[in-house]
C-alpha cells in the first residue's frame, strides 16, 4: 500500500530504504525521547527489522517517508496496534530529520494516513502517543486535531532505564469530518 499526497508520499517500508534512513535518520536529537533509540547502521536495521515483523505479526504497516519534490527518504511512520475486531489503530514510530520538521510533511503524512484509517479501513478510533517530556510532539498532535485522553505513567522502560510517561491522543469516527476538513485548510494554506 502507499499513500501519496501532493507533498508526501508514505511508501511501504523495506530493508532497501536502510542507506537513506541512515543518511538523515542517526541524529542523536531525532532519538533522544524514543524509548530504544537510534544511534548506528546496526540500529537503523534493527529498527527496520522490527517493524517488518511486526507488519508480518499482522499488528503494523510500516511507511518510509517520501518528500515529493525531491523524491528523497526524509522519515519513517506506521500504522502500529492495529485492532481489526475493534477497528482501531495506532499511527507511531514517526519521525522525521530536522529539515523536514515544521513543514508541510508531517501533516500530509497524518493527512493521508487518518484518511486511509476512517475511510478505508473503516476505523472508529485513531489513537497517537508520546512522551510526556514531548512537548514539540504533543503540540503537533493537538494541531492535527488529536484530544489528548491521558497519562499512562510508567509505561515504558526506555533503553536508558529512564520510565516513560506515555500522553496517549486520539481521534474517533464521529471527530473526523471536522478533522479533514482543517488539516486539508492547512495544507491547501501551504
Amino acid at each position: 500500500m502507499t499513500l501519496e499526497g501532493t507533498h508526501v508520499r508514505l511508501e511501504p517500508l523495506t530493508l532497501d530504504h536502510l542507506d537513506a534512513l541512515c543518511e538523515i535518520g542517526l541524529d542523536d536529537d531525532l532519538w533522544r525521547l524514543i524509548p530504544k533509540p537510534v544511534h548506528s547502521r546496526e540500529d537503523m536495521r534493527d529498527y527496520i527489522r522490527t517493524a517488518l515483523q511486526w507488519q508480518a505479526d499482522g499488528t503494523a504497516i510500516p511507511f518510509a517517508t517520501i518528500e515529493r519534490s525531491a523524491q528523497r527518504v526524509v522519515g519513517s511512520t506506521r500504522f502500529m496496534n492495529i485492532d481489526g475486531p475493534n477497528r482501531h489503530v495506532e499511527i507511531g514510530a514517526t519521525w522525521i530529520a530536522r529539515p523536514w520538521q515544521r513543514t508541510a510533511v508531517n501533516t500530509e503524512a497524518k493527512y493521508l494516513m487518518l484518511r486511509h484509517a476512517f475511510e478505508e479501513l473503516r476505523c472508529i478510533r485513531v489513537e497517537l502517543k508520546t512522551d510526556e517530556l514531548n512537548q514539540r510532539s504533543r503540540n503537533a498532535i493537538l494541531r492535527i486535531g488529536a484530544k489528548q485522553e491521558g497519562i499512562f505513567r510508567n509505561h515504558i522502560v526506555c533503553a536508558n532505564g529512564r520510565l516513560r510517561n506515555s500522553v496517549w491522543f486520539s481521534i474517533i469516527d464521529s471527530e473526523w469530518p471536522e478533522v479533514k476538513a482543517s488539516l486539508e485548510k492547512k495544507l491547501k494554506a501551504g
